[in-house]
């Protein structure tokens, strides 16, 4: 196995060859000709701070988005007629502007996505959204790492689980689940250093235990590989698990899973308006080739660019792969 420079060094990632030299259609490494998804970070602040959170995000984040950067991504998202608006966080709730942004995209008639940790949902300021969504057709994507108090609250923190078992109630109420026009999925994430299983079972084991226990109802789950950056990363340095994680992935790349990449179909646009590849190249920092910010951005419909790629993207490749919407392969 060729290692990358100065592996284990300067880059804990670097400890397996270079993502880029799996890819044998250079194609792959680039957006395809038409964006589907503008998936916009509306800031880093968040009630919880889940251990597998790859942004950081936390009650003691300060960083939101402006209503003049919603205002550039509304433009953005007419001018290059993406279909779908991925509100994204942080607990997306907390910016002061949400539910502006979120009237803004139906009102444009793109299909509008919020993921939520539920949790926000019970918090006073917050506990009026379930209904005001509901109106208004939004799909919500929540976080729920397990259908099991013990390992839910492992990950987020305890009493989680519970509350999030009581917002979940009130969706169903609401239609959530039921209703044709009111999605509601779910997002599992493996509680260790390990690829999740296979997604077609995880989602009929969440549908047993969460309707046999509990009467939930939801339509989808999206099983996702934890990625090793941001707190997850931290864990698997400081647990000596970095080097036969990073191996695990790379082991398991999947060429199919490659060439439905998320970052391929999508814009993902940070706090401040920097302009990503995806979320995670934005909890690395790491802009977009060419204008990198949303605001200088023309209305002409964007050519093919290479995307930035690096090692963490072996996350989203290994096995049946991995995105904000579950496996790809």
């Amino acid at each position: 196995m060729t290692l990358a420079p100065n592996a284990g060094r300067d880059d804990p990632l670097a400890c397996v060859p270079p993502f880029r030299g799996k890819l044998t259609d250079p194609r792959v490494g680039q957006t395809l000709d038409r964006l589907d998804v503008l998936q916009v970070n509306v800031g880093r602040l968040c009630n919880l701070a889940c251990k597998h959170c790859h942004v950081e995000a936390g009650p003691n984040r300060t960083e939101v988005m402006s209503r003049d950067t919603m205002e550039h991504c509304l433009r953005v998202l007419d001018a290059w007629d993406f279909r779908t608006l991925d509100i994204t966080g942080g607990a997306p709730e907390m910016n002061p502007d949400f539910r502006f942004l979120v009237d803004r995209g139906t009102a444009a008639g793109v299909h509008v996505i919020v993921r939520t940790n539920l949790v926000i949902l019970h918090e006073r300021g917050y506990d009026d959204l379930p209904e005001f969504m509901a109106e208004r057709g939004v799909e919500i994507v929540c976080s729920l790492p397990y259908y099991s108090e013990r390992d839910c609250d492992r990950q987020r923190g305890a009493g989680t689980f519970r509350s999030a078992i009581s917002m979940l109630r009130r969706l169903n109420d609401l239609g959530y689940g039921k209703d044709d026009r009111l999605s509601l999925n779910m997002v599992y994430n493996p509680g260790g250093a390990f690829l999740p299983p296979p997604q077609a079972g995880m989602e009929r084991e969440y549908k047993l235990k969460l309707g046999a226990e509990h009467g939930i109802v939801f339509n989808r789950l999206f099983t996702i590989t934890n990625n090793p950056v941001g707190r997850f990363g931290a864990f698997l340095v400081r647990s000596g698990n970095m080097t036969g994680y990073m191996r695990r992935l790379h082991d398991s790349f999947n060429p199919v899973a490659a060439e439905g990449m998320m970052c391929r179909s999508q814009l993902s646009v940070g706090w401040d308006g920097r302009l990503y590849d995806c979320d995670f190249n934005q909890a690395l920092d790491w802009t977009v080739e060419g204008t990198d910010r949303i605001g200088d951005l023309s209305g002409d419909r964007p050519a093919r660019r290479n995307i930035r790629l690096g090692n963490h993207c072996y996350a989203c490749t290994a096995g049946s792969g991995s995105s904000c919407g579950g496996a790809t392969a």
